[in-house]
């Protein structure tokens, strides 16, 4: 004994069609924008960096750098230690002493993940130091003149410093296995800092 199918009436033919395009439709619209998106360089506000992300970073493994008071500077990768680099001329003056305070409170503000955080002052010339007075926090490391440090931040003409503003100070961000990342050009915003690093202290 057999039972026969009943023949699916066409109002309900065209409805399950319809629904079959439609998610087609979804599916493959979808992937049209996000190929879109992706391709113009559009990425969600929580993604994007306030600095300026090098492509490729800057190589500093093979780079020890001496300390001004004396012995070396290692990456030392398994503390996964951040740093925040600036290496000012000697006469920065007033700019160099709002960037102390500045960096002070960025530091200060990652509460207690701040032991992870060195911030490196590089002197671009013998005797360059921060200016009296500037806070100076309990990771701050002095370091010697070094050609190869200096010529590993961006501009990489030997001095680090911004050529369209003399005077003018960047600031780069540098990984704990001594990759230059990020690029920070002068003036700045320190809140954009402290973003990227409080995102860049959760990935590692």
């Amino acid at each position: 004994m057999t039972t026969d199918t009943p023949p699916i009436a066409p109002t309900a033919r065209n409805r399950n069609r319809g629904m079959l395009i439609a998610i087609v439709a979804l599916f493959f619209g979808s992937m049209l924008v996000a190929g879109i998106l992706r391709f113009s360089g559009w990425t969600p506000e929580g993604r994007k960096n306030h600095g300026v992300l090098l492509d490729p970073p800057a190589d500093l493994r093979s780079v020890v750098p001496s300390l001004a008071d004396g012995g070396e500077y290692h990456w030392n990768p398994d503390a996964r230690t951040w740093r925040i680099a600036v290496a000012p001329p000697a006469d920065c003056g007033a700019a160099c002493a709002t960037l102390a305070e500045q960096l002070d409170t960025v530091w200060r503000l990652f509460g207690k993940d701040a032991d992870r955080v060195h911030l490196l002052w590089v002197c671009g010339t013998a005797g360059c130091m921060p200016p009296d007075g500037a806070p100076r926090p309990r990771t701050l490391h002095l370091l010697q003149p070094d050609p190869r440090l200096l010529s590993a931040l961006p501009p990489g003409d030997g001095s680090a410093v911004d050529p369209a503003t003399p005077g003018a100070v960047p600031v780069y961000v540098i990984d704990p296995n001594g990759f230059v990342i990020l690029r920070y050009a002068p003036g700045f915003d320190p809140v954009g800092l402290r973003a990227d690093m409080a995102k860049l202290l959760k990935l590692i």
